[in-house]
């Protein structure tokens, strides 16, 4: 059985059910769905951050060309130059115009090192501040999405205004004057993260990390050794129920077992489901209204 999917030992407990019943075979499939299940099944926060950053997790990209296939992506910040490292256009939703804002940490190698790993330079989060702007211009809602280890911290990202660049994120997206929903879709690093984290309704993929800073990070600083990371990882509560709890973000999107590299199409139904209905909800609101909730929702976790 080694290789198997859940699904297709599903699909045969059926089968085996639909044609002999109750049998010594069925509860064996019965009993293997079960190990499998256990063995998928995340057992504490350091296995959600192995699944945040499994090297088949899908991308911003990929997300997007299931989600928005009509995607015409935009590049640049007017300023310096393009950052591969985000993912930025309009597409329509339902019908409906919108304008998507991800961070992109590539597949494969060559993708990786062309994204800085999902970590974003300077003219990055201007780049994302400019579509946003556009997209307040023209009133298109904004749909980001989070993955990124962090802002990159390089001396010429530092000349360019990286802390800047970050602030100027939190001023603009605080009070811009179009609905905002904003979903973690791997790793939720730092001030990387949370520049694209203000937002309407903030989303969290069930496997998916939120955090001031990396679990080595924190066992770096904490106790002088990046080996504690596992232990830091409990302490610093990234985990989605956590923060879920704390109030820090508005609801989980469940994952198939073993995450959402499993089955990207099941994954992608859930955020469509969400989108949808968010989406619906948010255009009820005045845009006084609307800004006035989002100012609300973040004074409360000051």
């Amino acid at each position: 059985m080694e290789g198997i999917t859940r699904e297709q030992l599903q699909e045969m407990i059926k089968s085996v059910y639909d044609q002999n019943g109750q049998t010594a075979e069925l509860e064996e499939l019965i009993r293997q769905l079960k190990e499998l299940d256990e063995a998928l099944e995340p057992k504490n926060a350091w296995d959600i951050v192995q699944l945040a950053r499994h090297k088949d997790r899908p991308s911003a990209r990929q997300y997007i060309e299931t989600l928005f296939p009509d995607f015409f992506e935009l590049h640049g910040d007017r300023g310096t130059g393009d950052d591969a490292a985000v993912i930025g256009g309009i597409a329509t939703f339902k019908g409906k115009p919108v304008t998507i804002i991800a961070q992109e940490k590539g597949q494969t190698t060559e993708e990786k090192i062309a994204t800085n790993f999902g970590m974003l330079h300077p003219e990055g989060y201007r780049k994302a501040i400019r579509l946003a702007k556009q997209a307040e211009k023209f009133k298109r809602p904004i749909i980001f999405l989070i993955d990124t280890p962090g802002a990159y911290p390089g001396i010429e990202a530092e000349k360019r205004g990286q802390g800047e660049a970050i602030a100027r994120c939190l001023f603009e997206f605080s009070d811009l004057q179009t609905p905002i929903i904003a979903i973690l879709i791997g790793e939720g690093g730092s001030g990387g993260a949370l520049a694209f984290a203000i937002a309407d309704r903030l989303y969290m993929l069930e496997n998916t990390i939120y955090s001031i800073l990396s679990p080595e990070g924190f066992a770096s600083i904490l106790w002088k050794d990046a080996s504690r990371a596992a232990e830091a990882a409990e302490l610093l509560q990234l985990d989605a129920k956590s923060l879920k709890a704390k109030g820090i973000i508005d609801d989980i999107i469940e994952e198939p077992y073993g995450g959402a590299h499993m089955n990207l199409t099941q994954t992608v139904a859930k955020i469509e489901l969400k989108l949808e209905y968010d989406l619906k909800e948010l255009a009820k609101l005045s845009t006084f209204k609307l800004v006035q909730q989002r100012e609300r929702k973040y004074r409360r976790m000051t």
